[in-house]
């Protein structure tokens, strides 16, 4: 009798198991795209994010965000934040514009701005991903202030230059995903056309450290309280006459530079923009192993590089 019990719970828990990992838990397709039938699409619905910039979502974000958000990322990770006195040269709303490698990209951002401009700063997100599911759309808006951006094309429930109208701060990630092996991407044009169109200057920013904090795959950091840098530079206008297709690659280097000087030092990163000489921070033409091991390095804290630099 009793094997028979303990033979049954096993074939149970196995049971449960099987049927766990083949549900349906979010909206996603669970097998690949190239193997479904094809059905026209049918135009979905846009989740609504309006809501989420009035004055009482923007009261329960103050909290949520000062509180819960900035404790837990401090608990941890090990934020060094610089360039903060180059966000003071900006009087108005702009973009900011990061390197994207990590999901703690957005809570580094908005958790290391000056409190007026965090108040009035939106974060483009993918519709695919945080706006599949009503539960994660309402819970990224409420928290980050999201919205949702079609990274293939299509409608959007707020775009960008609206935002941008109405005084609002907005953040963009131009690699468009998060990098795999934690090395910068190819920046798309979108954030060189809203600040060409809507004459909005652009804050480059460089996050280095996030990709080996909380690479792709992982739910919640490593252990261990890793340093994670975040390096704001001087903003960015576009020149008079300037097409959004030569402003990109400035917005690129701009950033790329950031990562130089945290890499090493401002002399030496400023001197190397000068020569047009700054390494290339797409990484090494290496296995993919490789380029994750180079880019998982412990970040070094500017203090420690100066003294090495002397």
């Amino acid at each position: 009798m009793g094997t028979n019990l303990v033979k049954f719970g096993r074939d149970t828990a196995r049971d449960v198991k099987q049927v766990a990992r083949g549900w349906r838990w979010g909206r996603r397709p669970q097998v690949p795209r190239s193997a479904e039938p094809y059905v026209i699409p049918q135009e979905s619905s846009v989740f609504p994010t309006r809501w989420a910039r009035t004055p009482a979502a923007i009261a329960v974000r103050e909290v949520l965000q000062k509180g819960a958000l900035n404790s837990v990322l401090r608990f941890e990770v090990n934020p060094q934040v610089s360039g903060l006195d180059s966000l003071l040269k900006v009087d108005g709303p702009a973009l900011i514009v990061a390197n994207h490698s990590s999901h703690l990209d957005t809570p580094l951002l908005l958790c290391t701005l000056p409190d007026g401009m965090r108040r009035k700063t939106a974060v483009a997100a993918a519709a695919d991903y945080f706006f599949d599911t009503w539960w994660r759309a309402t819970a990224s808006a409420i928290v980050f202030n999201t919205f949702p951006i079609e990274r293939r094309g299509g409608k959007l429930s707020a775009t960008p230059g609206d935002l941008l109208a109405d005084g609002w701060n907005v953040v963009v990630f131009p690699e468009g995903t998060r990098s795999p092996d934690g090395w910068m991407e190819r920046f798309r044009m979108g954030a060189a056309y809203l600040a060409v169109e809507h004459g909005v200057p652009v804050i480059p920013v460089g996050i280095k450290g996030s990709f080996a904090a909380m690479p792709r795959g992982r739910g919640w950091p490593v252990p261990g309280r890793p340093t994670v840098a975040v390096r704001y530079g001087d903003p960015l206008w576009p020149a008079e006459g300037q097409s959004a297709r030569d402003f990109a690659p400035r917005i690129a280097a701009a950033v790329s530079a950031l990562l130089d000087e945290e890499s090493t030092t401002w002399y030496e990163a400023r001197r190397r923009v000068a020569a047009g000489a700054s390494p290339s921070q797409s990484g090494p033409d290496a296995a993919r192993w490789r380029r994750v091991w180079e880019s998982t390095a412990p970040v070094v804290p500017a203090e420690s590089r100066r003294r090495a630099w002397k």
